[in-house]
């Protein structure tokens, strides 16, 4: 088994959610079915753009960067994994300028300056 539906033992108010219930040992169990709902959700708004170059994909975490550079290699999809150069999709001047038209983040507390640059040139978000 590999235990995808073990979450931490603290729970996040916007999650709520997406928890099933509590274990004994105070481990909150994830949900599975709307989990699958959303992956679904995503996966959709992936496929709908025409070229998947004009995806770019972020993760700041350090769990979420070797599946970030997994998703890119099998799909021909841009990512930035560790640090966020400021002005990456603002600034033309800068020399790893991308115009990205869907932007997917892993943690959005994290990546938090992706997520504003986003809003500045109305990049869709997926997070």
């Amino acid at each position: 088994a590999a235990k995808v539906h073990l979450g931490t033992r603290n729970l996040e108010p916007g999650m709520k959610e997406y928890v099933h219930k509590r274990s004994p040992n105070g481990v909150w169990i994830i949900n599975l079915a709307k989990t699958w709902e959303k992956l679904m959700l995503a996966a959709r708004i992936i496929v709908g753009i025409d070229s998947p170059q004009d995806v770019c994909l972020v993760a700041g975490r350090t769990f979420a960067q070797r599946a970030a550079y997994k998703f890119a290699q099998y799909t021909q999809a841009h990512h930035v994994s560790g640090r966020y150069t400021s002005g990456t999709f603002t600034n033309q001047i800068q020399k790893h300028f991308l115009e990205p038209r869907c932007l997917i983040v892993t943690d959005p507390r994290m990546d938090q300056q992706p997520v504003k640059e986003a809003s500045y040139v109305n990049l869709p978000l997926d997070a």
